[in-house]
């Protein structure tokens, strides 16, 4: 089977259900930027350190959670006859005990911190900035159509959790965080 259909050629894509609705839609394009966010997740996970699996097997379940938000933002709510999986409130939950529980491995934040440091912790905070613009569209989208409530949750606090990964992998690695401060020339 050829991996072109040529159906999109005119502009247009199919939602689930047979919908057609134009490529420039505001739900297409959050559908776009989830599947950016995660192939973003896959250059973090292939700049991480083989040692470094539970970072690795946290991300791919994210990136599989991902799989399912855009599933869930490519079908209607309506009707209630589509039985897919759909982003849950549960699957926030999981997402800040992700971010608890690596918090107690870090020393307190006290400054900005730039994104930078080791290619792993670089990709994470691009990552987190691929998200918050994810939750952008999806405001957006949520302002003018249906949009599942847990999906604007999940993405805010994903892009926290994405912050926090990114100084675990500096942590990880023994390189310090690039703080904004050292960054600035002396006065």
């Amino acid at each position: 089977m050829p991996i072109y259909t040529g159906g999109g050629d005119d502009g247009t894509t199919s939602l689930f259900g047979g919908e057609r609705v134009g490529k420039h839609a505001l739900r297409v394009e959050l559908m776009g930027s989830i599947d950016e966010l995660s192939a973003a997740l896959g250059m973090a996970v292939a700049y991480l350190a083989t040692s470094q699996t539970e970072l690795t097997g946290l991300l791919q379940r994210i990136q599989s959670e991902l799989f399912v938000m855009g599933a869930d933002v490519a079908t209607p709510q309506e009707p209630r006859a589509y039985t897919i999986a759909r982003i849950m409130p549960a699957h926030a939950n999981a997402l800040e005990e992700a971010i608890d529980a690596a918090d107690t491995q870090l020393a307190p934040l006290t400054d900005f911190v730039l994104p930078g440091g080791t290619p792993a912790a670089a990709a994470l905070h691009f990552a987190r900035a691929v998200c918050r613009r994810t939750e952008r569209i999806a405001v957006a989208l949520a302002q003018e159509e249906e949009l599942s409530k847990p999906i604007l949750v999940y993405l805010n606090r994903l892009s926290d959790l994405l912050f926090t990964l990114g100084r675990l992998a500096n942590h990880q690695a023994g390189t310090k965080d690039v703080r904004s401060k050292d960054a600035l020339p002396p006065e």
